[in-house]
Order: structure tokens, then sequence, then C-alpha cells
């Protein structure tokens, strides 16, 4: 067995607590940085960050709406029921893992800072290759020939567009499935990216944060709060579908 495969293993079993410490230790321990020196500039840097984030979450959202996937571990071990080639896994053989990398990386462009670009984003780009290389061990292991020939229709990062729409339009879009699985994850990571600008405020150089601006961001995060609470309320109350 590989090194890297040994690694992703490891990295599996505590990718939980290992990227919230690595993304919130580093992101918030660190100061954000004033893009250009320009609070207009910093702005527009800020919105394409939040930009490739969303794409992110999209991704993630298609994913998890069109196809239920189990390949998600048991407890805190790579594992699979079956091999998932529908959906968006026939054009992209990892498709959740390019989806967490774009919102690490539009987090990385609204921070700013040396730390995020040298630090956090090879680091997750490290963790999820070597994840994916043991991944993909387990998957040959078990399921033999089946993922041999999936594996060379089927790129491993790079999305294949053609036959996307299709795609879309064939299956079922389940959007409960979608609130119940995924209502986490936009609303840890927008919170992080606001966080985020209230300390880029904060910062030499950078304008105060205006009443206005102030007032906006608590609105919407309160929002997001609210939306997170009623979803988790329903999912407790199995008013969300069950899987």
């Amino acid at each position: 067995m590989g090194v890297l495969v040994r690694v992703g293993q490891l990295i599996f079993k505590w990718r939980d607590l290992l990227f919230s410490v690595v993304l919130v230790g580093i992101g918030l321990g660190t100061r954000p940085r004033l893009t250009g020196g320009s609070t207009s500039v910093d702005h527009l840097v800020d919105a394409i960050g939040l930009g490739v984030s969303l794409c992110g979450q999209v991704v993630r959202g298609l994913v998890i709406g069109l196809v239920y996937i189990t390949r998600g571990g048991q407890n805190r071990e790579i594992w699979a029921n079956t091999l998932v080639e529908e959906g968006i896994f026939a054009h992209c053989r990892n498709p959740l893992y390019v989806g967490n990398v774009l919102i690490i990386a539009g987090l990385t462009i609204v921070h700013g800072g040396w730390a995020m670009y040298f630090v956090v984003l090879p680091f997750f780009l490290f963790a999820y290759s070597a994840v994916v290389r043991a991944e993909e061990r387990y998957l040959r292991d078990r399921f033999g020939e089946s993922y041999t020939v999936y594996r060379m229709r089927v790129p491993r990062w790079w999305p294949r567009l053609r036959g996307l729409r299709a795609t879309l339009h064939a299956g079922r879009f389940d959007w409960l499935r979608v609130v119940r699985k995924e209502y986490g994850t936009p609303f840890a990571w927008l919170s992080g990216a606001a966080m985020l600008l209230l300390v880029e405020h904060r910062g030499p150089g950078a304008a105060p944060l205006r009443s206005r601006e102030g007032l906006a961001l608590a609105t919407i995060w309160c929002g997001l709060a609210t939306a997170y609470l009623i979803a988790r309320t329903l999912k407790l109350r199995g008013q969300l579908g069950q899987d």
C-alpha cells in the first residue's frame, strides 16, 4: 500500500476535526488582507471570492440533488455500498471534493492573506488528493472491473461537460434531500465569509465598516441562522424526507 494511500486513510479518519482546525485556525487566526490597498478594489475581489465559493456550493447541490451517495464513510473509515455512476458522477469521479475546493478557494480570495494562499489552499489540495487515492484503492478492491471501467471513462477531477445538460434533465432533482443533507455547509462557509469581512474592515488601511454595511451583513447572517435552525428542526422531525 502506497504512502499517499495511507496518508489519505488517516486524513479521512480525522478529516472533520483536521479540516476545521486548519481552516478556522488559519483563516481567522491570521489577518485578512485589503487587496490592492483600496476598499473598492477589495470589495470587487471579495465579490469574486464569494462567487467562486457559490459555484462550489452549486456543484455540491447538484451532486446531492441528483443522486444520493453513501460513499461518505462508515465509522470514520472509507466505505461504499454501491458504485455510483449516475448524475454528476457520470462527468466527474469526485464532484463533491471539487465543490469543496471551490468553496475553500473562494474563501481564500476573500481573505487575501499569504497564509491562506500558501498554507491552507495547498494543504486542502494535498489532503483531497490523498483521500481520493485512498478511496480509489478501496473502490478498486471492492468493485473490481466495474470500477476500473468507470475510472477509465470518467475523469478524476476536471468535469466532462459533454452530456451534462442531458444528465440534468434526465434525473429527478430532490430539493428536500439537498436541504436535508446540505443545510449546514452554506451556513458554515457563509458565516466564515461574514466573519472575514468584519475582521478585514478592522485591519490597517481598511475603511471602517459603515453602519449600513454592518446592518446588511448582520441581517443576512440572521437570515442564514434562521434558515439553518428551521432546516435542522424540520430534519429532526422527519419532515424533509428520508434516505
